[in-house]
């Protein structure tokens, strides 16, 4: 389960504080419960993700993470550009806890990454959709209770897209997924419920349907 209590959170700008982002937000994200979250271009959906996660901090409010939330899927931050796929890859594990397993865990993912001999040649070298593939391959080494996708499945070419769909899907069946996509159908195949982002206010909805049925009235005609 994931709380929220009075988040809200804005930016400072040369002219000095932005409107509100998030204005008051006050959620409860269930146990085992997928929600697909939508809202304008702009709307502050990937400053949601990634406040919920940790990887930023709210301007006013709490957030209370009580299970394991993966950080967003193929988060573009976090590599090395000087040191190789796999030396990043092991420096993960290591920060994760995961001394003993380490070798299993690079197996992994140099498999899912499919880099081939680039695996052990520095970062700077990668083209963006490599990179892509690298993050993504690391983020699936760990098991999380709630998995965090902002248009990670997008990444990379067309058959990475289809066997990164395919793998979080079967995550997805055994834990739970918070997902920003602009595709609706995306949604539909991996959430049951909707989050509405709409001027700074959040709305749940118990049903998909409805959330993006509630989007599409909150665009211009």
């Amino acid at each position: 389960m994931i709380v929220t209590r009075g988040l809200s959170k804005r930016y400072m700008t040369a002219h000095g504080a932005g409107p509100w982002v998030l204005d008051d937000v006050n959620l409860v994200i269930p146990p085992r419960v997928s929600v697909g979250i939508l809202g304008a271009n702009g709307a502050g959906k990937s400053t949601l993700l990634r406040i919920l996660v940790g990887v930023d901090k709210p301007t006013r409010g709490t957030v209370e993470r009580h299970c394991r939330v993966s950080w967003p899927l193929g988060f573009g931050g976090g590599l090395q550009g000087s040191m190789t796929g796999r030396q990043n890859a092991r420096f993960v594990c290591r920060i994760h806890g995961h001394e003993d397993d380490i070798p299993e865990r690079l197996a992994r993912i140099a498999e899912f990454a499919a880099l081939g001999d680039k695996f052990d040649d520095p970062i700077r070298t990668y083209s963006t959709g490599m990179a892509a593939r690298l993050r993504f391959a690391i983020s699936l080494a760990f098991d999380f209770d709630v998995y965090i996708s902002d248009e990670a499945t997008s990444a990379g070419d067309a058959s990475f897209r289809a066997r990164a769909a395919e793998e979080f899907r079967r995550r997805a069946h055994q834990a739970s997924v918070i997902m920003v996509s602009h595709d609706p159908g995306t949604l539909k195949r991996f959430c049951t419920a909707g989050l509405l982002l709409h001027r700074g206010k959040l709305t749940w909805f118990d049903r998909l349907g409805e959330a993006i049925s509630a989007y599409k009235d909150t665009l211009p005609a």
